[in-house]
């Protein structure tokens, strides 16, 4: 596909490598002429220095020809006027923005294809909100996703040495739990991914990737690690719209603290919040967090702009007895430095982000792409269509298709009813069914086997 990427920031730059990789023709704008070197040098793409939203720019960028058009500058107005130069002057089939500001977001009918025309919005704060106020539903997990509307998740988890699993096979799993279905996707053990059978036998600091019903996902977990109360009080670094929108999200159900250093933003929250306490002063203040006993505190969220303030204030609530800190982190580079360590849970936007684009990206029905570990692995949900002759999953059972290396069928969901793949489940059309791909170069192949044949039509 041909691909022009507005802004080189770490949205637009992350997304870049991920879809240059896959031997797309990238091109990426920006006014920022040393980020485009630097991404020039790493990358096999173009670049043009320049406004995005010019018509003079985007022509230069190849907007004539182009598949599609994403939007990720920092700027809500040039992402929006972008979509509109690209429709009026170049008629850009598939034209993706980032905008953050409620104020245009809550107006019906502005994105309109008449009106500003933007086929796909993205809003980094909300699907970063929501990935927060799943691991909060899920104390223990690492990563909880969510597919066919909510109806299976898959869920990362560290297997704790003394888990009822640990030291066990996985074909163990069926026979303790038989009135539980479960797939487990994948297992990274020491950050090389391993292909799971039922030979495989789990150890303790595996972390493990697995498919379950959404009734099901804690029952699932006590295998691997110890239950753990769910969390209750929770403490807010940063009263941001992350902060914001996850403290009005939990507010009625847990008990709140938001601290902000701004004095004008904290009146604003404790205006628009109910029953959340919202207090002005610096997260990294010992005495503050003394103050309001964070040793008490379930879980404490690090979600400034800042990332040697989540960094610091995390390290220092843990050492101050909270049981469990989580930690937004821009640098991707510092992700994988920190988690694990005195830092439970570090989650980077970028890749939180990244999955919304891709699944805008991918060739065949997709509905949903999970960006994992740091973009090395990729879940999916795709829907499958037509009937044996036109298509290389229908009328099959998960035995007879031919899977790239690498992947692996997790779950199929068919109306309501969810299915954990066995090897005698066969795929009907309109089928949704979530693959866990481990090797990233085997996108294009999955891809393929999803696309339907010309007989079909």
């Amino acid at each position: 596909m041909k691909i022009i990427i507005l802004g080189a920031g770490q949205v637009g730059g992350t997304l870049a490598e991920h879809l240059a990789r896959e031997e797309n023709d990238i091109t990426v704008v920006d006014t920022d002429a040393a980020k485009l070197r630097e991404l020039h040098t790493k990358l096999d793409i173009r670049t043009v220095t320049g406004a995005g939203s010019y018509p003079i720019v985007l022509r230069q960028a190849g907007c004539e020809d182009a598949d599609m058009l994403i939007a990720v500058t920092n700027t809500d107005e040039i992402n929006m006027i972008a979509c509109q130069v690209a429709h009026t002057l170049f008629r850009t089939p598939t034209k993706i923005a980032r905008v953050r500001a409620t104020a245009y977001l809550t107006r019906k009918g502005l994105f309109a294809h008449e009106a500003i025309p933007i086929d796909v919005l993205i809003s980094p704060e909300q699907v970063v909100t929501d990935h927060v106020r799943r691991l909060i539903e899920h104390p223990g997990a690492l990563q909880v996703l969510e597919f066919a509307g909510g109806l299976v998740q898959l869920v990362a988890v560290k297997a704790f040495y003394g888990g009822p699993l640990v030291g066990q096979d996985l074909a163990f799993l069926a026979k303790h739990m038989p009135n539980v279905e479960t797939r487990v996707a994948a297992i990274y053990r020491r950050n090389r991914p391993i292909i799971p059978r039922g030979d495989t036998v789990i150890e303790a600091d595996d972390e493990v990737f697995f498919l379950a019903a959404r009734r099901d996902i804690r029952a699932v977990m006590s295998e691997l690690r110890r239950v753990e109360r769910d969390f209750r009080r929770v403490v807010i670094a940063g009263g941001g719209n992350i902060g914001e929108r996850l403290a009005e999200h939990l507010e009625h159900s847990h008990q709140v603290k938001i601290i902000e250093h701004s004095l004008e933003r904290c009146t604003t929250l404790s205006e628009r919040l109910d029953r959340t306490v919202v207090l002005h002063g610096s997260a990294t203040s010992k005495r503050l967090l003394e103050e309001e006993n964070i040793e008490d505190c379930d879980i404490f969220c690090a979600l400034t702009n800042d990332d040697e303030v989540n960094i610091m204030s995390s390290l220092l609530a843990k050492r101050l007895g909270a049981k469990k800190v989580l930690t937004l982190i821009n640098n991707a580079a510092y992700v994988d430095l920190v988690q694990g360590g005195e830092i439970d849970i570090a989650i980077s936007p970028q890749q939180a982000t990244i999955g919304s684009l891709l699944t805008h990206v991918r060739r065949g029905d997709i509905v949903n792409v999970h960006s994992l570990r740091r973009g090395a692995a990729e879940a999916i949900e795709a829907i499958a269509h037509g009937d044996k002759q036109s298509s290389k999953v229908v009328g099959r059972t998960i035995r007879e298709i031919d899977l790239p290396e690498g992947t692996t069928i997790g779950a199929i969901v068919r109306g309501k009813e969810v299915l954990i793949a066995h090897d005698d489940v066969m795929v009907e059309s309109g089928d949704h069914v979530i693959l866990f791909v481990i090797d990233k170069r085997r996108i294009r192949d999955v891809e393929r086997l999803f696309q339907v044949g010309l007989t079909f039509f």
